[in-house]
């Protein structure tokens, strides 16, 4: 189990890492493409896309910290660190979405929809590659974030896609005002900041769910059942309860077994069970066994 965290966090770190120099040097294309072409929205989205460099840092932060083990003050882990991570990147993703839709509403309520300097076509050219870079960032972080099952590494993918969506409304503001229709941008930003917003919600709720101790779903405890049941000297499964600890999961379970076997071999039989349970199941991160004897039909019999 340890090195399956191990390597979580390796991939969640490497794939942070390189969306920190991506970022770095999109930031830098899209700042000198919108003051050689007179583009305050290109301006703007390179402002947007140097703060996502902030959002890869709590990625990392948020991994690393997850993935220390067990210590006296913290005997189930710090799993938990990551879905704090996660709930400060969908504030920071909610914040930069409304700062989006902010601005968008300024300029349309200010009249700032005429624009005196028209921009030019390297503007233009940097808001589609930034959408084409952006996206396909969004996609590769986000099948890593799946891979290893990373809320904080999900919410940093939906950065990505949140720059992407800016970029759109870059682009259609400086076609629109190439084209004489400025007020195109504000439009196309107030929608943007919808879909942001609703992201950020999706993101912070995944997260606060799985803070506050849940099963791990009844379909995930009848596969874990099953497969306890089917371990050698088990006669029985009479009670299985689990809940999911930041990306973990800890199992309950009681079995039945004769009831006239040994001490010492009713425990190797937990021993098989937690030991089956934890290599079948890489989430699970811990499975407490409780043996009861089993009852058999002449107890039953008497106990009617």
């Amino acid at each position: 189990m340890k090195q399956k965290s191990q390597t979580g966090r390796d991939i969640a770190v490497r794939v942070s890492a390189l969306s920190i120099a991506a970022n770095a040097v999109l930031s830098l294309f899209k700042l000198e493409a919108g003051v050689f072409a007179h583009s305050g929205a290109m301006i703007s989205d390179a402002v947007h896309s140097a703060s996502d460099l902030f959002s890869s840092v709590i990625v990392i932060v948020g991994v690393k910290m997850a993935s220390k083990g067990s210590d006296r003050d913290h005997p189930y882990g710090h799993e938990r660190f990551e879905c704090v991570a996660a709930i400060l990147l969908s504030v920071l993703l909610l914040i930069s979405g409304l700062f989006i839709g902010a601005a968008a509403l300024e300029k349309i309520f200010a009249g700032g929809t005429r624009q005196s300097a028209v921009p030019g076509l390297p503007a233009l050219v940097a808001a589609v590659v930034s959408i084409a870079a952006k996206e396909a960032m969004y996609w590769y972080t986000r099948a890593h974030a799946l891979r290893i099952d990373s809320g904080a590494l999900m919410a940093d993918a939906w950065h990505h896609r949140s720059d992407a969506l800016s970029s759109v409304g870059a682009l259609i503001g400086i076609a629109g005002a190439r084209m004489g229709f400025p007020a195109l941008e504000p439009i196309a930003s107030l929608v943007i900041c919808l879909f942001i917003g609703k992201a950020a919600w999706d993101i912070f709720r995944d997260a606060a769910r799985k803070m506050v101790d849940r099963t791990c779903g009844e379909q995930t405890e009848q596969m874990i059942a099953e497969y306890a049941a089917r371990q050698e000297g088990v006669l029985g499964v009479d009670l299985i309860q689990s809940r999911v600890f930041g990306s973990k999961i800890y199992v309950d379970i009681e079995i039945s077994a004769d009831g006239s076997i040994s001490l010492s071999e009713g425990h190797a039989i937990a021993d098989r069970v937690h030991d089956a349970v934890e290599a079948a199941f890489p989430k699970v991160k811990h499975v407490m066994v409780h043996v009861n004897p089993a009852v058999t039909e002449d107890q039953r019999k008497i106990q009617k």
